[in-house]
Order: structure tokens, then C-alpha cells, then sequence
């Protein structure tokens, strides 16, 4: 997934949705977060990590060195918890496939689990994937409506600009 000043538009207009709609997390040390996601059918299993939004605006992205990292918005609800859960992972770096790498080829009805820090693992599943220019992101489906999003880049690369055109995202419902 390609950093982009795209994606720093994406962070600030995050933010501005989230404070419209009512949506911020706050954390606490005994708060409960997502540590792993599972995708049997693609072959995902892949530690998480918070992800936040940077000072330039930005939102924040798993390191590259770590392709088979994925990151959970942490302004986002906990999957399990009403509200929008986003997880955000690359497709892949310069050399090899990434943790999302297969994300655009799940179709509705299979399953995602997302395993919590207090033991609970909530599954869900697939309602829809679709691949969207990146100037059309989404931001309310995405970062307000309930269910679990996931999303990576997809689409065509433009070398002159060193970012994919679009995003693949995959929005699911609790089973």
C-alpha cells in the first residue's frame, strides 16, 4: 500500500468524519484490542498492530519491512464492538506479496477472525469486496458504518508516482 498525500487526505477527512458522526476511541491501559486476524480461505494469519493517524495527517501504515503485519485503526470500534473496525494492510512491497496480497480474491460468505486481547475471537463474514479509484475512497462506508473493513491497495501501479491507483476493500458483518 503505497503512502500517498491521498492518504493524508484520507487521515484528515477520517478525523473530520469521526468527530461528525460521533465516532473517537479512547484508550485506556485495560482496554481491550485486536491481536490477530485470521482468513483461512487466502492463507492470512497475521499478527496486528494500532495504527494511528501521523501528525502530517496521514494515516498511519504497518512498516514495510514487516509485510505479514496488518494494522487495526485504533480510532476505529474493536471488532466485536458496534461501530466501524478498519484493518489496513499492504498488498505487497518491492520484492514479494504482502499480508493482503490475496484480499481482492475473497468472495461474500467467507470467513474473517479477528482474536482480541481478552481472549474473545469474533468471526465474521464477507458481505463484499470492491476495488475503488483512490480520489473515490469511501470514508463513510469505511470509517463509519458498522462491520469490519479491510483494506489494502489494488489496482494498477503507477511507477511515476510509486503508489497504486485504487483500493481493495472488503466489508463484512458479524456471523
Amino acid at each position: 500500500m503505497a503512502r500517498t498525500g491521498r492518504v493524508a487526505l484520507a487521515g484528515v477527512a477520517t478525523g473530520l468524519v469521526l468527530v461528525v458522526f460521533g465516532r473517537t476511541a479512547e484508550q485506556s491501559a485495560e482496554a481491550v484490542v485486536p491481536e490477530s486476524i485470521g482468513i483461512p480461505s487466502i492463507d492470512v494469519d497475521a499478527p496486528l498492530m494500532e495504527l494511528g493517524v501521523t501528525k502530517d495527517g496521514e494515516v498511519e501504515l504497518p512498516p514495510y519491512e514487516k509485510p505479514k503485519l496488518a494494522g487495526w485503526f485504533k480510532n476505529s470500534a474493536v471488532p466485536g464492538e458496534k461501530g466501524a473496525s478498519v484493518i489496513i494492510g499492504h498488498v505487497d512491497t518491492k520484492t514479494a506479496p504482502a499480508v493482503f496480497f490475496k484480499l481482492r480474491q475473497l468472495r461474500k460468505g467467507q470467513r474473517v477472525r479477528v482474536e482480541r486481547s481478552d481472549g474473545k475471537v469474533v468471526e465474521y463474514k464477507v458481505d463484499s469486496v470492491e476495488q475503488v479509484h483512490k480520489d473515490d475512497f469511501p470514508l463513510k462506508r469505511v470509517y463509519v458504518d458498522d462491520g469490519l473493513k479491510l483494506v489494502t491497495c489494488g489496482g494498477k501501479f503507477d511507477y511515476a508516482k510509486g503508489e497504486y491507483d485504487d483500493n481493495v476493500i472488503v466489508y463484512a458483518s458479524r456471523a
